[in-house]
């Protein structure tokens, strides 16, 4: 089955690395403000900031972020599309 991605695919993902980098506690946690700032900076598309302004407020940690942002894009069709995140 041949499947179309987009060219933002991956997109979250570089977000979610930048959010959480390498060596950071598991425990670590970002709150909506810094992800909407962060992801501001991404330039993402129309549809990957519908996406990150469907988070509930709060804090996150990567976990509990990736289950929230691969929630968001089943419920929209777009995993295969735009690619989940880990």
């Amino acid at each position: 089955m041949f499947e179309v991605r987009s060219e933002d695919y991956g997109e979250l993902q570089r977000l979610v690395d930048a959010l959480f980098v390498p060596g950071v506690s598991a425990r670590a946690a970002v709150s909506k403000i810094d992800i909407l700032v962060r992801a501001d900076a991404f330039d993402l598309n129309d549809d990957l900031v519908e996406v990150i302004e469907l988070l509930p407020s709060g804090s996150f940690t990567r976990t509990r972020l990736c289950d929230q942002i691969n929630s968001i894009l089943s419920g929209h069709g777009w995993g295969s599309y735009y690619g989940t995140v880990e």
